[in-house]
């Protein structure tokens, strides 16, 4: 679009280049005889008339002209026309441009010399600010004229037509000026588009362009328009005041609607840049190019509170139309206008809207404008000696008693008046710099830079009172003025304030009135709440954790006033004191859980995150850690095969408490670790926001705080993954030990079901509380009983018994006092005994059965050389023929003897085992000896 508009631009200057240096003349129209026509009008003095196509004969007999029948005046001598060199013939029967005076000039003439300012009043179209500035500035260059301090060797005329507001209108008058006698010294044009065109255009005649009504910021270009001036600020003047508002009123957020024209757009790129540096954001920007009703739609559907509209004053009706169909008015709205509509602007019957007088006041009631300071609010006499009041009623008188609200520009007089002051001062002021250099301002014409220079800086530092307030112009070559703050109550516009923008110096009435008795909000008004936890409910669940602590205190007493007791000392009472103390620090934990932003300042928060951790983080090592390190030695010692038993059946004390200490050593470690690498801060979850119930124009932000830190998910991952761990190899170890009974740790079996109920908890809560975290009541109310609940039953399963058993057996004090009672201690440990005494004869039997397969082996072996004796026996009688002998085996008592190497047989009344009962042949025990009351000397007999 940008690209589009510089292309059209470009094409349009280089046709005027083309046509105000190629074209040498204006192409007349042609002698037309429609039915109806003109009169002959008089010729000017030392003038004539030259009529084209008729001869003087038909002259003189001719006394009505056709309709476009053309006329063109002439001088004589060395005189020039001053005025409309050429007139047409209207089908009204008038002529062009009547009420502007032709008239001849001599240019040698004697007295006070003439400079001619060439000006564009737009008498009608889309401003038609001539109808006053026309007549403001004739009364200027009258009192100019007749003093005598003030360009007393020349005489301002002014050559001036109708633009229309129309640049190609004013593309050919432009055309006139340039290139019709006499030459002209100053362009005044006015309207933005006429001025923009004029002052691209001017520079290439040398000449200095001075507006009195052009606002269009873009007009502030020295590159593109470097011989321009104006005494009506530019439109951006209106912004400063804008942003002052917005921040008086304390507005962050602002929607702007814009008519699709330059002006607009450019002072809209300046307000964008203004409200960003002073940190107010533009939320909504609509823009239209005939038809507002979708804008405004799309203002009401994005909640837009603080608008600032920039049209024309035809558009604004139409702006006003729809906003009051879309209800976009009232007490939550403000509009912020441009101020120099007329004051019944939205009175005034427009055939292109449907809405009653009465809607668009409705509508409009209470919106803002600011309006550039176009009439000194002082009584101070200026440059022209007059009050701003004189010359309203001068003006007032010139213009005829017409109504000023009906007569275009009658805001913008001040500013025509100052223009013309302002040139001729700037001109007097070059006269004797140009004397110095030889020039004089009558020398001047479209080839000559220096008289243009020179008239450049004069208008440059231009600074006097005129009947508009100060006039001084900027960099740009823009004035600087006042800003004026009007608001619209009951119908009709009232001063509030007015602001000094070279200064910052807001000028405040105080009177400004609102329709919900203050300014609104620039958007719905969002009401940050917190959420709190329930007193109730945390007092209860206090309760609950201070009788746990107690309860916690008075197990942890029990078990060290009687840690002398045998009974307590084989439950390892240290570890069961580390369970109490744990049980309690978790228990503490219940306290900071519960307390928030309700009891403690934000700025401490923090601190109650870190009591939080850490009290339940090394509860629960303490705790669990030394129920889980008495779980583990019971599986270890009391589960491994029988040939690994004797070497962990003694249980030493310190690897228990060394177990402990390895567990809350991880456990310290790592909350350092996550402390220090990324600590724990507070973090606030925000809530779809609630409306209460009324007619508020506010919602509720729920808001929730929590502990959190960057990396939040990972520590807890950690955290829960590790604990949860133990807690799995707890429940494992707790049942593969359920029967296992000894005499070392006589509570494994309470401990085993207090990690169940933990293990159990833990695992359901961990998920619940995450799940549940933005429900404060309920989080809390899951952990803190969670916390409880497991902690009672820790403390009833290993403690209670503990008590009960002392107090209803007597089994009090120490260990003395133990063993002076009689048959308790054994009967405690009968079953144990029994037990063991199974052990211990299934390992007898099994020596037994040893050493019996010895001796069936070595009887075999006695029976072998038995029979090798008596063979060689038998064999030595056959070769010596003697008599047979008895056996050996009955009549020699030394066959009866053992082996060699082997004692004796015992005389003694032992019976021998059943075993032996094959082998009477060799020898005739006394007894038997049974397998339940084997003697150790024959065990040694047998073993040997």
């Amino acid at each position: 679009m940008n690209y589009l508009k510089s292309l059209c631009r470009g094409m349009a200057q280089y046709l005027l280049l083309f046509i105000f240096t190629v074209l040498p003349t204006i192409t007349v129209a042609t002698h037309n005889t429609t039915s109806g026509g003109c009169a002959i009008i008089r010729p000017p003095r030392d003038g004539g008339i030259r009529y084209r196509g008729l001869t003087q004969e038909q002259i003189r007999s001719v006394q009505i002209l056709p309709v476009d029948y053309e006329i063109e005046y002439i001088c004589r001598g060395n005189r020039v026309i001053v005025g409309p060199k050429v007139r047409k013939c209207l089908p009204n029967g008038t002529w062009t441009d009547l009420t502007l005076r032709s008239r001849c000039y001599d240019r040698h003439y004697s007295g006070k010399k003439k400079l001619y300012i060439g000006a564009l009043f737009p008498m009608s179209g889309g401003w038609p600010g001539g109808q006053a500035c026309l007549p403001s500035a004739q009364m200027a260059l009258d009192l100019v004229n007749k003093r005598t301090d003030i360009l007393p060797d020349y005489e301002l005329e002014l050559i001036y037509y109708d633009s229309m507001c129309d640049p190609g209108e004013a593309t050919k008058l432009l055309y006139d000026l340039l290139y019709t006698e006499p030459i002209k010294i100053v362009l005044m044009p006015g309207c933005s588009s006429v001025s923009t065109l004029v002052a691209e255009a001017a520079r290439m005649w040398n000449l200095i362009v001075l507006s009195y009504g052009s606002s269009s910021p873009a007009l502030s270009n020295r590159q593109r328009f470097p011989t321009f001036f104006r005494t009506h600020p530019s439109a951006t003047l209106h912004n400063p005041t804008r942003v002052q508002l917005f921040q008086k009123w304390k507005w962050t957020k602002i929607a702007t609607i814009q008519q699709t024209t330059e002006v607009f757009t450019s002072t809209l790129d300046d307000l964008e840049q203004r409200v960003k540096e002073a940190g107010i954001e533009i939320s909504v920007r609509q823009s239209f190019l005939t038809d507002p009703a979708v804008a405004v739609k799309n203002l009401k559907r994005q909640d837009a509170r603080i608008i600032v509209g920039l049209f024309y004053e035809t558009e604004a009706r139409k702006v006003f139309c729809e906003v009051f169909k879309e209800k976009l008015y009232g007490k939550k709205y403000v509009w912020f206008l441009i101020g120099w509509y007329a004051d019944n602007w939205f009175k005034i019957k427009d055939p292109s809207i449907n809405c009653t007088v009465e809607n668009m006041t409705e509508a409009v009631e209470g919106h803002v404008t600011t309006e550039i300071v176009m009439l000194n609010p002082e009584t101070v006499r200026g440059a022209s000696n007059l009050t701003s009041q004189e010359f309203l009623e001068q003006l007032m008188s010139r213009l005829g008693g017409k109504n000023p609200e009906e007569t275009g520009g009658f805001q913008e007089a001040p500013l025509a008046y100052d223009a013309v002051w302002a040139l001729a001062l700037a001109l007097n002021k070059t006269v004797e710099p140009l004397k110095a250099k030889g020039r004089r301002l009558e020398d001047f014409n479209y080839n000559n830079h220096d008289i243009t220079a020179e008239i450049y800086r004069a208008l440059n530092t231009s600074s006097f009172e005129g009947v508009s307030g100060h006039v001084v112009f900027d960099a740009q070559g823009s004035r600087m003025a006042w800003t004026l703050i009007e608001q619209l109550q009951g119908g009709s516009y009232k001063k509030i304030g007015y602001y000094d923008s070279t200064k910052g110096n807001l000028s405040w009435f105080g009177n400004d009135k609102w329709i919900g008795g203050a300014p609104p909000a620039d958007q719905t008004v969002v009401i940050e709440e917190f959420r709190f936890l329930s007193q109730k409910l945390f007092v209860s669940v206090s309760v609950f954790a201070g009788l746990g602590i107690l309860l916690g205190i008075v197990c942890l007493t029990f078990n060290i006033y009687n840690s002398n007791v045998r009974y307590i000392q084989n439950s390892q009472p240290y570890l069961n004191n580390m369970t109490a103390v744990g049980c309690m620090l978790s228990l503490a934990a219940v306290f900071p859980l519960g307390i928030d932003g309700l009891h403690v300042h934000r700025v401490r928060f923090p601190v109650v995150c870190q009591f939080r951790l850490w009290l339940l983080g090394l509860g629960f090592s303490l705790a669990y850690g030394s129920m889980f390190t008495k779980i583990w030695w019971v599986h270890t010692v009391f589960t491994k095969k029988d040939e690994k038993k004797d070497k962990r059946k003694h249980l030493e004390p310190w690897k228990l408490y060394a177990t402990v200490g390895v567990l809350l050593g991880i456990d310290i470690l790592s909350l350092m670790i996550w402390q220090i690498v990324d600590p724990l801060h507070i973090t606030v979850e925000k809530f779809t926001r609630e409306a209460p119930k009324g007619d508020l124009d506010v919602l509720i932000q729920p808001l929730l705080e929590h502990c959190s830190s960057e990396k939040m998910n990972t520590w807890l991952g950690v955290v829960y993954g590790y604990k949860g761990l133990l807690l799995l190899l707890g429940i494992f170890l707790a049942y593969e030990t359920k029967s296992v009974s000894t005499e070392k740790i006589n509570d494994h079996r309470a401990v085993g079901m207090a990690i169940y109920n933990v293990a159990v908890l833990c695992m359901i809560t961990a998920p619940v509380t995450m799940i549940l975290s933005s429900q404060q009541d309920a989080s809390f109310a899951f952990a803190s009983l969670a916390i409880v609940f497991s902690v009672y039953i820790t403390l009833v399963v290993l403690f209670i018994p503990k008590m009960r058993r002392l107090i209803t057996r007597g089994e009090w004090q120490s260990e003395q006092q133990e063993t002076m009672k009689t048959g308790s201690s054994t009967n405690n440990n009968d079953e144990e005994k029994s037990r063991q005494l199974e052990r211990e004869n299934k390992e007898l039997q099994k020596i037994i059965q040893e050493k019996e397969e010895r001796v069936s082996e070595l009887r075999n072996q006695l029976t072998e050389r038995q029979a090798l004796r008596s063979r060689r026996r038998l064999s030595g009688q056959n070769q010596n023929h003697s008599t047979p002998a008895p056996p050996a085996s009955q009549n020699d008592p030394k066959s009866l003897l053992p082996p060699p190497g082997y004692p004796l047989p015992s005389s003694d009344n032992h019976s021998l085992p059943p075993s032996f009962s094959n082998s009477s042949n060799l020898y005739q025990p006394d007894g038997k000896i049974g397998r339940n009351n084997c003697h150790t000397s024959r065990l040694q007999l047998l073993y040997k």
